[in-house]
């Protein structure tokens, strides 16, 4: 056992020792003795404060280095319980440090590489502050970085009053606005609110609409790209092989019946392969020149009614329960191209209801926040979380016997509409809502 641990106490021990006889000596009137021991006893006293301080002073060391996040120290640890628990609590408050340290240079890291424009402001003593701004987010503006937020007033006047009007809440909008006396630009802007008891933080995320524009594109084209370059090697592949095959055959001086017989069956071949791919430029043109709608008043029920009427053989053929609620809405569109659309959706619809028992396929028109949705809904196997954000892409399909462009042109026939052809996966079954403006 430490003995140093107990000096304090052996000081006050003797003080108190010293001080008996002092007062003992007091009592005979033996001044010189009871001086000697008072003494004594008042150096015990001293030496006992020092020593207790001392621990105190290391303490209170340790104690102001977790405050001023100070860990340059390398404290051991003591048999004194005071001092000891002051050197745990400062390595596990530099462990802490360390570990939000890494984790803070981690997410700065990962928000760094965000390709999207992000801002983080806090709000002290009634004014805002940025907590944080990533690189990108300066590039879209073309400003400097500044720990105050009330310096990019200046710096972006337009930008700074959009969040000024959002009252630093929920939003999300469009708008546009010029950078450095540019022309305008359009930007797409989210505003969220994250607040505790203690703090409050509004985050800003800005990315360029034009951006979006053509990374989307970008990433349609390539996929596109790749649907033609597939379809055009699965058939012309096979067509050069066979046109080399008829070339030797050509080339013999003889022609047998066996060789005019693989004559034959290969020009068989490539005329059905030049009607595949014929009909694949055909599909293509139909969703690359889709003709402009001719806008007429119609009523939507009409068209829907027209487009079951069309499929009932089908229907009664594959014992389909039709089930519909339908309000009834006029609209200005295309008539011919909205019954094509919907064809195309109960064909699908059809096909994902056809190895099941009960099948049914549920129409709908309502009216939701002004805009008429039509929903086509069916009971089927539904679409796979794998694919469904490719299932309006060109030429994607997953039947055997699909052309893949049933979706695609559906899509940009709402859309020459100017509305919104969208997916919502069910617990069983699959829903596709039209949305028009009323």
């Amino acid at each position: 056992m430490n003995s140093s641990r107990y000096v304090w106490l052996i000081f006050i021990l003797l003080a108190i020792v010293n001080g008996i006889f002092a007062f003992d000596f007091y009592s005979q009137n033996k001044w010189i003795n009871c001086i000697l021991f008072s003494l004594v006893s008042l150096v015990c006293i001293v030496l006992a404060q020092t020593s207790a301080l001392s621990y105190i002073q290391q303490t209170e060391k340790l104690l102001l280095a977790i405050q001023k996040k100070d860990f340059s120290l390398f404290p051991k640890t003591e048999e004194n319980s005071l001092l000891d628990n002051a050197v745990k609590l400062y390595y596990q408050s530099k462990e802490e440090h360390l570990s939000l340290s890494s984790y803070k240079l981690l997410y700065e890291e990962i928000l760094n590489q965000l390709e999207i424009g992000l801002m983080i402001l806090s709000k002290k003593n009634e004014d805002w502050e940025v907590f944080y701004v990533n690189p990108v987010f300066l590039e879209i503006l073309e400003i400097p970085k500044y720990n105050s937020w009330n310096l990019y007033e200046n710096k972006t006047t337009e930008f700074y009053k959009i969040i000024e009007q959002t009252n630093y809440e929920n939003s999300q909008e469009f708008f546009d606005i010029s950078i450095n006396e540019n022309t305008k630009q359009s930007f797409s802007l989210r505003t969220k609110k994250v607040q505790n008891v203690k703090n409050q933080f509004c985050i800003i995320s800005l990315e360029s609409v034009q951006k979006i524009i053509e990374q989307k594109e970008k990433l349609a084209w390539n996929n596109l790209m790749k649907v033609i370059s597939h379809e055009l090697l699965n058939t012309l592949t096979p067509v050069n092989s066979l046109i080399q095959n008829l070339e030797y055959i050509a080339n013999q001086d003889v022609i047998e019946k066996e060789d005019q017989q693989d004559m034959k069956e290969s020009l068989m071949i490539i005329n059905s392969k030049s009607k595949q791919l014929l009909n694949f430029v055909d599909d293509y043109r139909q969703v690359a020149e889709l003709p402009k709608p001719v806008f007429k008043t119609i009523s939507l029920t009409n068209i829907v009614e027209s487009a079951l009427n069309f499929l009932k053989p089908e229907f009664e053929k594959k014992h389909i329960t039709i089930i519909n609620s339908l309000e009834n809405h006029m609209i200005s569109a295309d008539e011919k191209m909205i019954e094509r659309c919907l064809i195309n959706l109960y064909l699908n619809a059809i096909y994902a209801v056809s190895d099941n028992v009960g099948r049914t396929i549920k129409t709908e028109i309502k009216t939701q926040n002004k805009r008429i949705i039509l929903s086509v809904e069916d009971n089927g196997i539904g679409i796979s979380k794998e694919i469904q954000d490719k299932i309006f892409l060109p030429f994607f399909t997953t039947r055997s016997n699909g052309s893949g462009i049933g979706l695609t042109l559906s899509k940009s026939i709402i859309e020459a509409h100017k509305g919104y052809l969208n997916y919502k996966p069910l617990e069983q079954g699959s829903r596709f809502e039209i949305w028009f403006v009323e």
